[in-house]
């Protein structure tokens, strides 16, 4: 199946090419922290990348559970919570086959999806579905990047385009309370946008 490989990504992280990675947590976030919108509780952080998000997590309180697909990554992450003196759990794992011990309470997603070529994204959404327990919450930035070719019907990527009706239908209603729109549009280093929403399991 085409898209992006392990060896892709581990040859991003081992060359440094990594431009999506702005230093620091994502602001978003942040304010979800700040606002109480994310409380301490067991979460993942699929794609977990350079790991800002987790130390962010970790040094919140919370219970993480960090999965990159490549092993550069996973290793950066761990670098970053020793030297910060911080613990979470950073795992080599393939999101659409790896699964906790038990529901966990919330997801954050960032930069997983965008990354998945979009024929894995409906095994992925059922994937973070079943990794949430009933009432769990998915923290979700979806990635805005419609490109000149997307009008052609040509996909390209990485990142991947996460069109907002796309997502409804990924994150069908039967299985997910979306809140009502406007969604707050998050400015992105690279000149993306990405739309901030939680989701929660039914």
């Amino acid at each position: 199946m085409p898209g992006p490989t392990r060896e892709f990504w581990q040859t991003r992280f081992e060359a440094g090419h990594t431009p999506w990675d702005h230093g620091g947590a994502s602001p978003q976030l942040m304010r979800w922290l700040e606002s109480g919108a994310l409380a301490p509780c067991r979460i993942v952080v699929p794609g977990c990348g350079s790991g800002h998000e987790v130390a962010a997590l970790a040094a919140a309180g919370f219970d993480v559970t960090a999965l990159d697909y490549a092993p550069a990554a996973v290793q950066r992450t761990r670098e970053r919570l020793a030297q910060a003196k911080l613990a979470a759990t950073v795992v080599e794992a393939d999101v659409l086959s790896w699964s906790p011990t038990s529901p966990v309470d919330a997801i954050y997603e960032q930069t997983c999806l965008c990354a998945l070529y979009p024929d894995h994204w409906i095994g992925y959404a059922h994937r973070l579905h079943d990794w949430l327990r009933p009432g769990g919450r998915l923290h979700a930035l979806f990635m805005q990047y419609a490109r000149p070719g997307a009008a052609e019907g040509l996909i390209e990527g990485p990142p991947y385009h996460c069109d907002i009706n796309a997502m409804r239908a990924l994150f069908d209603a039967s299985r997910w309370q979306w809140p009502a729109p406007p969604y707050e549009r998050v400015a992105h280093p690279n000149a993306f946008i990405e739309l901030a929403v939680i989701l929660t399991r039914h």
